[in-house]
């Protein structure tokens, strides 16, 4: 279990390193004070996955550390149950001149364990980190995705009640991300707790039962995974467009498909119907429409709209917008349009919804208009193709003859 409250930091920026003898002689400031921290407060109980985003700057990399010990607050509590470990910035806690097997030592002493507990487990993080006879080299010699490899190994074999990953999961091979992945969530249910740091969403969607959105050393959304990157994504936009005062967060908080965006193209509709069935439900391999009626507000020249489908879970599934499709619009104020989506729905059966938007350039981080999460539903039942498993339908071909 892991309970923040009330958690503050403050560092004191110098333009020279003179400043600070000066301050200690004259008893005068010589320094501006950055707070990267504000107040934050949050629980992760035993069992649990608590997600943190933020763009860069928002004291994510702060906190981590004081829940790790690297820092100390100058404010508030932290209150951890057992042992605490986890992989912040690559290779914090290395020596790069000594071996990998060495490192194992370095590192698990300095997370807690003992030499008895490291010479116990030192063949499993060795077999766990696949890195082979590399573990007899320096680390200097390694890729980073090898260092990650060992980071993690350490980490989730130093036993800890509660863990703390940073971006350290970016790098690497999809096989190993995938089984650090499996590892965690074999840690939480054996009721380990987690706090898991990345800018992958789609990451944070899956594994994390709640996430806190941090900005600037505050907490501005706290909640549901999806609820909370839904927020991000608003935030986005807003930093990208801040210097538009007609810019708005979020039309209703409540509302369960919060729209933002400059408003100077609005989104009126936005229907999904089958082809085969005419209505929101549809089988897999079935052909359908999603329509998108707008009205513009002043002449854009250059206008791109998307959508975006996401499953029960909230993660992404298949985006695209005109922009990729080599589909320029330009649209003139007070006039409305409408714009047609024909997509072959190869999902498997289940739930989705379907974002709208309506922004400039190839993503709406750039200039966005308009933006609905969730505009409207659809469901998949049954399979007009060939049944399969997993999420989404590829094409295949078979041949079958015997050998030689």
């Amino acid at each position: 279990m892991i309970k923040v409250q009330n958690l503050k930091k403050r560092f004191k920026f110098y333009k020279k390193p003179s400043d600070r003898l000066k301050e200690l002689l004259f008893r005068r400031t010589y320094h501006t004070v950055y707070e990267a921290l504000k107040g934050v407060s949050f629980e992760v109980k035993s069992g649990e996955v608590l997600g943190i985003v933020g763009p860069n700057g928002a004291g994510k990399s702060t906190l981590l550390k004081i829940l790790t010990g690297v820092l100390l607050p100058d404010e508030g509590k932290v209150i951890v149950s057992g042992r605490i470990t986890g992989l912040l910035e690559l290779g914090t806690g290395f020596n790069y001149e000594m071996s990998g097997l060495e490192n194992i030592y370095m590192n698990g002493l300095l997370l807690g364990m003992t030499r008895e507990e490291l010479d116990a487990k030192k063949e499993a993080i060795i077999s766990f980190s696949e890195l082979g006879d590399f573990i007899y080299e320096p680390l200097k010699t390694y890729s980073s995705g090898m260092v990650m490899r060992l980071a993690f190994s350490i980490a989730i074999h130093a036993d800890p009640t509660c863990f703390v990953v940073d971006e350290a999961l970016s790098v690497g091979d999809a096989h190993f991300q995938q089984k650090c992945i499996k590892k965690i969530k074999e840690f939480r249910e054996k009721g380990g707790s987690i706090v898991f740091v990345s800018h992958d969403l789609n990451a944070v969607k899956i594994l994390c039962d709640e996430a806190i959105l941090l900005h600037q050393g505050e907490v501005l959304e706290k909640g549901s995974s999806e609820k909370v990157i839904n927020a991000y994504n608003r935030l986005l936009a807003f930093l990208a467009e801040k210097e538009n005062k007609i810019f708005t967060l979020s039309s209703n908080k409540s509302s369960s498909n919060p729209a933002y965006g400059t408003l100077e193209a609005t989104i009126k509709e936005v229907s999904f119907q089958g082809e085969d069935s005419g209505s929101s439900v549809v089988s897999s391999g079935e052909w359908a429409f999603i329509k998108i009626i707008f009205k513009a507000f002043k002449d854009i020249p250059s206008l791109t709209v998307g959508i975006l489908i996401r499953d029960r879970f909230g993660q992404d599934v298949f985006g695209v917008n005109t922009s990729l499709l080599n589909k320029p619009i330009s649209i003139s104020a007070g006039s409305t349009y409408e714009v047609l989506f024909k997509v072959k729905i190869n999902l498997a059966p289940g739930k989705y919804t379907v974002t709208a938007a309506l922004h400039h350039g190839e993503r709406h981080t750039e200039k966005c208009y308009h933006w609905i999460d969730s505009a409207t539903s659809f469901e998949v039942a049954g399979f007009k193709c060939n049944a399969f498993s997993g999420l989404v339908s590829l094409p295949v071909e078979v041949s079958f003859q015997p050998c030689s």
